[in-house]
């Protein structure tokens, strides 16, 4: 069983894409399941995490009727506003649907850097955990701390750390590398986050290549472990440096030194813990 627990459908003529370019060659076209299907099936991928794009509930209510009708789609992570405890009822109704499985509000595009430790959102964590629904935690390395913080104070909350935090490996900065390093080091020692080995082909250069980001790789599953480690492949998005098979590729060659049960734990087994997708959707 072979879980991509990171991947994206949208739709630029919906229009709630804020942060899409207008006219970007790669991401700004529709994406959906019969564009992915062949990528899956040329990996020998069972089943996918379908993962919020836009700050909306429209869109959540998009790739929930998506999920109904695509048999590759095991869970869908959505979007809720979190400063709306007005919405509330928003957030029961759509958690009675099977597919949804997680919340991600777009923490790396508030410009608060605290935002989530404000009294006014405290309600949506409480609420988020109330209705047993996981929590993607994303964000850039400015993060971490608040992240820290906020993990801290919902011992209880099922967390699981996006793209490895997004380390900017483009830069080869290395007091960038170990600040980065350490910050992800507490999180993974001191509370039970999960993380995803995903998203980082993007924060690579163009001329990317499987050695640059070998150390972050090395260090995520030094930190989390593989049982609390998921592949994703974050398409399309993935798209701006290389195709679903090259990046699915490279983690298969930089995952090579673990065991064949730690394999099957980051490409399957940890997602499937993690998110508690139901067999029949994850096989």
């Amino acid at each position: 069983m072979q879980i991509d627990a990171h991947q994206h459908f949208w739709n630029p003529a919906r229009g709630d894409y804020g942060w899409m370019p207008a006219d970007d060659a790669v991401l700004t076209r529709r994406y959906g399941p019969d564009h992915l299907r062949p990528a899956l099936q040329s990996c020998g991928i069972d089943s996918t995490v379908l993962v919020q794009a836009a700050p909306s509930v429209a869109e959540t209510e998009y790739m929930l009727g998506i999920a109904d009708a695509t048999p590759e789609v095991a869970g869908v992570v959505g979007w809720f506003d979190f400063e709306r405890p007005d919405q509330a009822a928003e957030w029961d109704r759509l958690s009675q649907h099977p597919s949804l499985i997680g919340v991600r509000p777009m923490i790396q595009d508030i410009p608060d850097v605290a935002w989530m430790l404000g009294d006014n959102v405290a309600w949506a964590f409480d609420k988020l955990i109330a209705l047993d629904l996981a929590f993607d935690a994303l964000g850039f390395p400015r993060h971490l701390d608040p992240f820290l913080m906020l993990l801290k104070r919902y011992p209880t909350m099922r967390v699981v750390i996006d793209h490895g935090m997004k380390p900017q490996i483009h830069d080869s900065d290395p007091v960038a590398f170990t600040a980065w390093a350490e910050g992800m080091s507490r999180l993974a020692d001191e509370t039970g986050a999960f993380c995803k080995l995903s998203g980082l082909v993007t924060e690579a250069s163009e001329t990317w290549s499987a050695e640059a980001l070998a150390p972050y790789v090395a260090h995520i599953l030094e930190a989390f472990g593989p049982a609390r480690v998921m592949w994703g492949s974050d398409w399309p998005v993935c798209r701006l440096r290389c195709e679903y098979e090259d990046w699915h590729d490279a983690a298969i060659s930089l995952t090579r030194d673990v065991s064949p049960t730690e394999r099957d734990m980051i490409f399957g087994q940890t997602a499937q813990k993690f998110y508690r997708l139901a067999p029949e959707r994850s096989a």
